[in-house]
């Protein structure tokens, strides 16, 4: 990686969350984590240099890799023999010349920033996994963007900032707790993740890493109309983390409904929205007027 990013006098930017995995070891963990078969369609978010890109393409029936940096995308294009075009998508599948002969055929390479390509494209991405190592700087949103609704992958297997992987494990009353955890664990199960330490990584970040295992759940917990009452309620409630939920909400709902409903569901008026669980606030989404 030195050598190419050398070679190619590549400046690393550190806003883009450039720090790319090296281990082979973390590497194959990662794939076998994910469990991928010919017939599993994988999203690829920040290839980088590729060397997860590799992996995935042995083993998957298809690979589509979002890369941002064009600087990255041309390091691709060389690295797996795919043919450069016109436009903002590079594959491998269309007519490889001569010399790509042995391009992985069920490699499609996109020129994009993923963040904007998910808003824009309204994609279903129901029967794909999401196998990356996420940049640092966008992983949090682009797992919101992903995560929600019917659309989402059926599986996340993603390499994070480690503080953003315990949050997205978070159980309730834990420091980690919050407004990612919630918004992610409504339509995912989080199953399991491990570490992944800094030296693995180049150039190596001041942070450790983690990567997680998160599988869609079978049944949706809200439809489409109570999925946004749940997002502006848990927004609400831990918009100061130190307050009263109740007196936060009050804001937004009035209070004898709010009064009513946290009675039935046995919430004490004086708790903070750390304590209360998911399916808690599930079950409160249901009872407040949209």
């Amino acid at each position: 990686m030195r050598d190419i990013v050398a070679r190619r006098d590549i400046q690393l930017t550190r806003s883009l969350g450039q720090n790319f995995l090296h281990d082979a070891n973390q590497l194959q963990r990662i794939v076998a984590t994910a469990e991928l078969s010919s017939a599993d369609k994988v999203l690829e978010v920040g290839p980088g240099l590729g060397p997860l890109t590799e992996l995935l393409v042995q083993k998957a029936g298809e690979v589509l890799a979002i890369e941002k940096d064009v600087r990255l995308v041309e390091v691709l294009v060389e690295r797996f023999g795919l043919e450069a075009r016109e436009g903002t998508s590079t594959s491998a599948v269309d007519g490889p010349g001569p010399a790509d002969a042995g391009a992985p055929q069920n490699l499609f390479l996109l020129h994009d920033d993923a963040l904007d390509y998910l808003q824009r494209e309204p994609r279903d991405w129901h029967d794909w996994k999401l196998v990356a190592n996420l940049p640092y700087s966008v992983a949090s949103p682009i797992l919101v963007e992903l995560a929600a609704g019917p659309r989402a992958p059926k599986l996340i297997v993603a390499t994070l900032q480690l503080e953003v992987a315990l949050r997205l494990m978070a159980p309730p009353d834990d420091d980690h707790y919050g407004i990612l955890t919630l918004l992610v664990q409504l339509d995912f199960e989080p199953r399991d993740w491990f570490k992944i330490p800094s030296g693995c990584f180049f150039p190596e970040p001041d942070v450790d890493s983690a990567c997680v295992r998160l599988v869609r759940r079978a049944t949706p917990l809200l439809d489409e109309e109570r999925r946004k009452l749940f997002y502006r309620l848990v927004k609400k409630s831990f918009s100061q983390r130190r307050k009263m939920m109740l007196k936060l909400l009050k804001q937004e709902w009035p209070k004898e409904l709010l009064e009513a409903a946290f009675a039935e569901l046995k919430i004490s008026p004086q708790e903070r929205a750390e304590k209360l669980s998911l399916e808690t606030f599930v079950a409160l989404a249901k009872m407040l007027p949209a």
